[in-house]
């Protein structure tokens, strides 16, 4: 990496929305990898989060049939990392000679000293240019679908809570603690599935989006990868591409369309829903501010931040959350579907966001020619934000390189320890092998 280069890409200029930018010229963050012993490890979306605790529970995906995805747990006091299990065998699949649970896609939710968590498929075949599930090596039978998991904290062991139907992986999760309900979107037909605890009951309540990621163009729609549930009444809400917003409504069991808001906004672009590869007026990452009783989240390709109050019903878009770099010269993500690596730090009302930038070489920036589908459009640059909600501050603390200057690449996750560390999953490259592991940055906060 070259000096000039953090140079050029640093804010500049002062007066950002809200109040004063932290100017990083000359600056450098440095994150930390680790290893993890999973060198079949490939990139990994969500499935990253801190207990109360402290230790940081992960899991490293597999795009493989040869091994499915593996949970760790990192302890920040004794720097040790242990394998806390295999997902297919946690999902009673071992020996089953089928397509492995390669991924979580989710956040893993932590209630009552459990953490809740879901699987999804990691292994793909393309299929006229559109991902689809993986046709299995001879020997081996399809896919079986993806799994509701509980993961004992104390005693170390998993329950199997339920499976997805029609062989659909659980691509988006998320848990009402109060309610004691699990919430799951599937890949790729899009059913909106509900499992509750008590009654120990899994209900499908169909597609809402078209046929999903499995439909043929121009009924191909791209799927939300954030519910967010209100905690105050069990609302459960996520987008269409076409930007509606949805609602499932926790007494009447039912999911009907908002009226009176959306989010086709124009700053969000302008989309054609029959085209493959983007996500349209999606949101793609959500967190609920209990101060407010209030949705903060981000527009997945134009990185702009909004609010979203469930009670009027209004969204407010506030400010683009995305990069200096990418502001200043007016480009929108490279990641097709944008950046969930988008959380609440441990002082309860700051957003940290890792997201993209361009790459400039001698001053010129590199251009990226590409028309990917899926994934990113090329190698960019990995920047930390931050946003104080109270006082609408933006600040965008530079770019973040390895210490022997390789970029961290592909993340898609993010938690805040009380300490302000950022942990994170990136791509890591160690002796020309290239592996998705644990990553940490020492946080700006304190």
């Amino acid at each position: 990496m070259q000096r000039n280069e953090v140079e050029l890409e640093s804010p500049s200029r002062e007066n950002i929305i809200g109040g004063k930018g932290t100017d990083c010229r000359n600056k450098r963050i440095v994150a930390r990898p680790y290893n993890s012993g999973f060198a079949l490890s490939h990139d990994t979306y969500n499935a990253l989060s801190i207990t109360e605790s402290g230790k940081v529970y992960y899991v490293l995906c597999s795009e493989t049939c040869e091994a499915g995805a593996q949970m760790y747990c990192y302890d920040p006091g004794t720097k040790a990392i242990r394998h806390v299990g295999d997902l297919t065998e946690a999902c009673g699949e071992a020996g089953l000679q089928s397509v492995p649970q390669g991924k979580s896609h989710v956040r893993p939710v932590e209630c009552n000293g459990r953490l809740y968590l879901a699987t999804h498929l990691g292994y793909y075949s393309i299929v006229d240019g559109l991902e689809r599930h993986g046709i299995p090596p001879s020997g081996l039978k399809p896919y079986k679908g993806g799994h509701f998991l509980a993961y004992d904290i104390c005693s170390g062991e998993f329950e199997d809570l339920a499976r997805a139907p029609d062989q659909e992986g659980i691509q988006s999760m998320s848990m009402d603690t109060r309610r004691g309900r699990l919430y799951g979107h599937t890949w790729p037909s899009g059913y909106f599935l509900r499992y509750d605890l008590a009654a120990r009951e899994l209900r499908n309540l169909g597609q809402f989006s078209g046929q999903g990621e499995g439909g043929q163009p121009p009924m191909h729609r791209s799927l939300c990868r954030s519910l967010a549930v209100d905690p105050e009444d069990g609302s459960v809400y996520f987008t269409t591409l076409e930007g509606s917003i949805l609602r499932y409504d926790y007494e009447t069991d039912a999911i009907e369309t908002l009226l009176g808001e959306d989010m086709k906004k124009d700053y969000f672009g302008n989309y054609d829903a029959t085209v493959v590869g983007h996500a349209g007026y999606h949101w793609r990452q959500t967190l609920w501010y209990a101060p407010e009783k209030a949705i903060y989240g981000v527009h997945s390709n134009s990185g702009y931040l909004f609010r979203f109050d469930p009670r009027i019903p209004r969204v407010e878009v506030l400010d683009r959350i995305t990069s200096e770099p990418s502001k200043r010269i007016g480009m929108y993500d490279q990641a097709v579907f944008g950046y969930l690596g988008f959380t609440l730090g441990p002082d309860g009302h700051t957003i940290y966001y890792l997201t993209g930038a361009p790459i400039f070489v001698d001053g010129k920036r590199i251009i990226q020619s590409s028309d990917a589908k899926f994934g990113s459009k090329g190698e960019e640059n990995l920047h930390l934000i931050t946003y104080h909600i109270p006082t609408s501050m933006y600040s965008d603390w530079g770019p973040v390189f390895f210490e022997n200057g390789q970029r961290p690449s592909y993340v898609q996750t993010a938690a805040v320890a009380g300490d302000g560390t950022i942990y994170a999953i990136s791509r890591i490259t160690e002796n020309n092998l290239t592996r998705g592991d644990l990553i940490s940055i020492a946080g700006p906060l304190k």
